[in-house]
């Protein structure tokens, strides 16, 4: 992690990785959200309810942190995190040959493309202990002063309409970076709200 505040330029500057209709059609800043619409307030994202979704919270081993969001929809899992960015430049670019280098180390393959996002990372993953490996897509979006990542496996990789219904959602997904300083790719705090227990899937 960098010690630098979140306003400072982090080593290489890359443009904001976004769809250009991001500001309307999402994932959304608070600001650019609809304030009426009844959101599950989760710290740095919120929620759109909706039939047959199922929210899961993940917290880091051995501690109580929440570190991530998991989805289920339409036979998926879309896992959330949003992370600090600085104001006028992207992680995207940065943070996808991160996770190219991290699934190679893993023994895994991976294929960067072009999706509805923009770039996207497609990768096998050999699952610990097993000979089977498990297939993820990695999707990103750099948002002001935030950046949003995505993975999703499921029925969505092998389904254009399921992936078309999962895409939705996580356009749907509002991130509220707020106002505390702080560095570049730290993860934007996480909370349980008060309808959701432990790490149990509850339809939201």
């Amino acid at each position: 992690m960098s010690d630098a505040g979140p306003d400072t330029a982090i080593p290489e500057e890359h443009p904001k990785s976004a769809p250009a209709n991001r500001a309307t059609d999402g994932p959304l800043d608070e600001a650019e959200a609809n304030h009426v619409r009844p959101y599950v307030d989760l710290g740095g994202v919120k929620v759109l309810p909706r039939p047959e979704l199922a929210l899961r919270l993940e917290v880091e081993e051995g501690g109580a942190r929440v570190v991530a969001v998991a989805l289920d929809y339409a036979g998926s899992t879309l896992q959330v995190q949003p992370f600090a960015a600085p104001r006028n430049s992207g992680l995207w670019h940065e943070i996808r040959e991160q996770i190219v280098e991290q699934i190679a180390r893993q023994g895994g393959t991976t294929t960067t493309t072009t999706g509805p996002f923009g770039p996207e990372i497609r990768a096998e993953i050999p699952a610990p202990g097993s000979e089977s490996s498990r297939i993820a897509r990695f999707i990103g979006v750099d948002g002001p002063r935030w950046f949003l990542r995505g993975v999703i496996s499921g029925q969505a990789l092998v389904d254009a309409d399921a992936a078309s219904r999962v895409e939705e959602l996580f356009r749907s997904i509002v991130v509220v970076r707020g106002t505390t300083p702080m560095p570049p790719r730290d993860l934007i705090p996480l909370q349980v709200p008060p309808s959701v227990a432990g790490g149990t899937p509850q339809s939201v």
